[in-house]
């Protein structure tokens, strides 16, 4: 049985007669006639009630029509994907964690986009942790997480330390100062870490911030997502310690201040497969590399704009 004996099957199920379906199918009825006789022979039963008119399936037919249709548009669907994927020249496939979304991934996927546009950029959110067992595995092809881990087929690049901020809810004592808060000040009060899980993240990193210091907030609270995160900060459940691109949410409840600590600061790293030297991965570095230099120069600018206002 092959996908030709469904066609043909079909084909006169849906015309109810051998000659119209022979004529749709451009081939003479006999062949047709025993392609369907020599389907019915390996199935064991007829398919068609003979001398019906018009032509009716049996109970049998019923059933197997119905797996034939579904055979035959699975077969059609893996053709028209196939060519799908066969126009597109190259696929990459980036994960990432949340927090990176707030800073250069989107400019450098518009970056990428734009420079090379006969490849098909996805992107999938993942924790740290899952990026590595992904890229091993082949479902990304470069990942963009926060924690350090080690594993010796993945090649792993830090490519900037982002400086950590205070958020703090509106009505908060300390969100009527400004300027620099010390995590001493900060560990007497309640904070909330993310992700809960997978663990080592994140919330690991923050944690042992404090306790490099010997201290310990408050209270901590968990939670899985950035977003939630600073929810709560909005609703006065507590303080959160967020990369310092996050501080465009929520504007409006919540107050970020730097924090004193120099130490303070969570790496953004690029992570890929330890050999993997493609054309891509050689481009996205390449445009990383600019956005950071652009992300430079505006700095002196405003800096040097301060110094002549002043």
């Amino acid at each position: 049985m092959d996908l030709r004996h469904l066609r043909y099957f079909v084909a006169v199920a849906d015309e109810q007669n051998f000659t119209r379906a022979a004529e749709k199918l451009h081939i003479s009825q006999p062949p047709l006639s025993r392609q369907i006789q020599d389907l019915e022979e390996e199935l064991g039963l007829a398919l068609f009630e003979r001398g019906s008119r018009p032509l009716k399936l049996t109970e049998g037919g019923r059933f197997f029509y119905g797996h034939a249709t579904r055979l035959l548009e699975q077969a059609a669907q893996a053709i028209r994907t196939t060519k799908r994927i066969a126009q597109v020249q190259r696929r990459l496939v980036i994960g990432f964690v949340p927090s990176t979304i707030y800073g250069a991934l989107p400019r450098l996927v518009r970056l990428f986009r734009a420079a090379q546009p006969q490849t098909e950029l996805a992107l999938v959110e993942m924790s740290s942790v899952e990026q590595i067992e992904a890229l091993k595995n082949g479902r990304i092809d470069v990942g963009f997480g926060r924690v350090r881990l080690d594993d010796p087929s993945v090649k792993r690049e830090i490519l900037r330390e982002e400086a950590l901020v205070a958020a703090i809810p509106m009505e908060h004592e300390l969100a009527q100062e400004r300027g620099p808060l010390s995590l001493t000040e900060i560990a007497k009060h309640d904070h909330l870490v993310y992700p809960r899980n997978p663990r080592p993240s994140y919330a690991d990193q923050v944690l042992a911030l404090f306790r490099d210091l010997g201290l310990e907030p408050r209270t901590v609270y968990e939670v899985q997502e950035l977003q939630t995160a600073l929810g709560l900060v909005a609703s006065g459940m507590g303080l959160c310690l967020v990369p310092a691109s996050a501080n465009r949410m929520r504007p409006d409840e919540v107050i970020y201040r730097p924090v004193a600590e120099a130490k303070a600061v969570s790496p953004i790293i690029m992570s890929t497969r330890i050999h993997d030297q493609s054309a891509d991965i050689v481009l996205l570095r390449s445009l990383i590399d600019d956005i950071y230099r652009e992300w430079a120069q505006e700095r002196q600018r405003v800096a040097m704009t301060r110094r002549f206002l002043s």
